[in-house]
């Protein structure tokens, strides 16, 4: 398909590429606007850019939209497509642009075109009747547009200002063919289905309160699943030569001052005043790390250092960005700061790769990396962030690990590579991260002896696995939709005795487990066992053992698993150490 782009010029694309997709569905929201403005004369339009998955278009109309209105303006928007308009993109001086938006009534144009430079050309694109002040890129014509779908409403603050007028966002997505619709349009309701909010209620995790917008709290299920992710992660730790260090909640402004937070994210931090001295809650763990590695001598004989940290962070998010625990205030990060010499780079970070490659294995994710590069608000010299760049890059390679290189996303301090998931749905999720830093070991003056009987200052690993733990957990239960593998699931086995004289049988057998360290329940109630399989179905518990008269009389279980209609009958004993070994080996067996 052919593509308008901002100075005039004409491209083929497909939607396979990124400019292709994006410009289909930049064009989608035009179209969208133009039924908005048949249908609801009295509207106005504000901003309809393309995002990934979709696009979005922010309207100002003095009834809101609803749910109704939506299908109405999809019936709408396939007659625009239908009418095959051709988009026409023109240039106006600002004069005659401001008096074309005030003569068509956009109040939120005008504005725009008036914050424009000076010296910025004001291009617009109209198909048929109706005119968007828009730099494209866009498609040459609206039946290029073959599948379109209006997924949601949302409000939206003009400008993403909370002190202007909040607006209507309504949000879509379009494809070049209908089977790629309906394709994604089945991956969001298996999304709706696996909401790791909806499920976190249901199965007693995790809950929210407005008493702390994005502080989440942990309910007992919730800390079980939590404290087993911590186990592991506190396993392979110990195994890899990591030491654990914890430190404080709260350290005085010249340390942000020093590690370069305070100037370059001052306004993600919570403060507060003690002793007349200002203190901030920490939002990273690091500066801590480098107070711990400074606390006594180091020598060369005692690198690579590697400090493990889980360590619980906070960070102002605005309110509106906020999304269970995919999106919080406060949460764990499961940090490590390596502290090394140059030649030990490439080993410690092929070491963290690996690392992470293994728990992002065992969880069943598939992943793709980033390299990402110095950005423009950078400290530090160029021989330094050189020298990091080439590190990263020479661990990948040496790896043979393919990589997208993203250019200016790196941190403040140094470049990074960047892990993000594919979870069982095909999204995206980005989690892991390896940080190669030179800068914070120079502010903070921090140095080892080496062979030569010198003070040399080391380099610094920042490095997360599962990110925050918080975040992680909301991944994994969308991910395995709830259906946690056994040695994961907060409760492992629920016993079901068919009649209350099966209860002592069933109690002997629960103490034998949990003197295993099987996390198990029982259900007594007096209900039929059909429904007492569903309920335990509905708690997404590995595996139910239904226990009447002939398994009592044999020593036997009756074993049935989550997803199974069958049962199959095994000694009590057998079934322990069967669901032992899948335990111990993480279902690895």
């Amino acid at each position: 398909m052919k593509i308008i782009f901002h100075d005039g010029s004409v491209e083929e694309h497909s939607f396979e590429d990124e400019i292709g997709r994006g410009a289909l569905r930049h064009t989608a929201s035009h179209i969208l606007a133009q039924a908005v403005k048949r249908l609801y004369p009295d509207t106005k339009l504000a901003i309809g850019p393309s995002i990934k998955d979709g696009f979005y278009y922010d309207f100002d109309r003095d009834t809101p939209f609803t749910e109704e209105d939506l299908e109405k303006l999809e019936a709408e928007m396939k007659k625009i497509i239908k009418e095959n308009l051709k988009l026409e993109r023109f240039v106006l001086p600002r004069e005659e642009a401001i008096a074309l938006m005030q003569e068509r009534g956009e109040p939120y144009k005008v504005e725009l075109i008036k914050d424009l430079p000076e010296d910025e050309e004001l291009s617009f694109f109209k198909q048929g009747d109706f005119v968007d002040l828009c730099a494209g890129p866009h498609v040459t014509y609206t039946s290029a547009v073959k599948a379109v779908k209006l997924t949601s409403l949302a409000g939206a603050y003009w400008r993403g200002n909370e002190k202007n007028k909040m607006l209507t966002r309504i949000y879509g997505t379009a494809f070049s063919n209908k089977a790629d619709l309906e394709e994604y349009l089945h991956r969001m309701e298996e999304a709706k289905k696996r909401d790791h909010r909806k499920l976190g209620r249901e199965l007693g995790l995790f809950m929210l309160a407005d008493e702390g917008p994005g502080f989440p709290f942990f309910l007992p299920k919730g800390m079980v699943l939590k404290n087993t992710l911590i186990d592991y992660w506190r396993e392979i730790h110990n195994r890899e030569g990591y030491v654990e260090i914890s430190t404080p909640m709260m350290l005085n402004r010249q340390l942000w001052e020093t590690s370069g937070h305070w100037d370059h994210y001052k306004e993600n931090m919570y403060t507060t005043e003690i002793d007349d001295t200002t203190f901030a809650i920490k939002p990273m763990n690091c500066p801590g790390g480098m107070l711990v590695y400074k606390s006594e001598l180091r020598s060369y004989r005692d690198l690579p250092l590697r400090m493990g940290e889980l360590g619980l962070v906070h960070r102002h998010e605005k309110s509106g960005t906020l999304h269970g625990l995919m999106r919080v205030r406060c949460f764990t990060q499961d940090d490590a700061h390596i502290f090394m010499t140059a030649d030990q780079i490439t080993d410690e970070i092929k070491g963290v790769v690996r690392l992470i490659d293994e728990v992002y294995s065992l969880f069943g994710f598939k992943y793709h990396v980033e390299l990402s590069t110095r950005p423009e608000n950078s400290i530090g010299s160029d021989e330094d962030w050189e020298l990091a760049t080439e590190g990263l890059r020479q661990a990948l390679n040496e790896m043979n690990l393919d990589y997208i290189v993203n250019e200016g996303d790196g941190a403040f301090y140094g470049p990074k590579i960047d892990f993000h998931l594919e979870d069982s749905i095909g999204r995206t999720w980005q989690c892991g991260t390896i940080q190669l830093d030179f800068q914070l070991p120079m502010r903070f003056h921090a140095e080892y002896t080496g062979a030569d009987g010198q003070k040399h200052q080391p380099i610094m690993i920042h490095r997360v696995v599962f990110g925050s733990i918080e975040r992680f957990i909301g991944i994994l239960i969308e991910h395995y939709a709830g259906k946690f593998p056994a040695w994961l699931a907060p409760v492992q086995v629920m016993l079901l005795p068919i009649a209350d004289r099966n209860n002592d049988y069933a109690d002997g057998i629960v103490a034998k487990m949990k003197q295993a360290g099987i996390r198990c329940e029982i259900d007594k109630r007096q209900e039929k066992t059909g429904f007492k399989i569903r309920e335990a179905q509905l708690a997404k518990v590995p595996y139910m053992l239904v226990i009447g008269d002939k398994e009592q009389e044999s020593g036997t279980v009756s074993v049935r698993k989550r997803d199974s209609n069958e049962t199959s009958v095994m000694q009590a004993d057998a079934f322990i150490e069967m669901l032992l070994n899948e335990i111990r080996s993480r279902g690895r067996s």
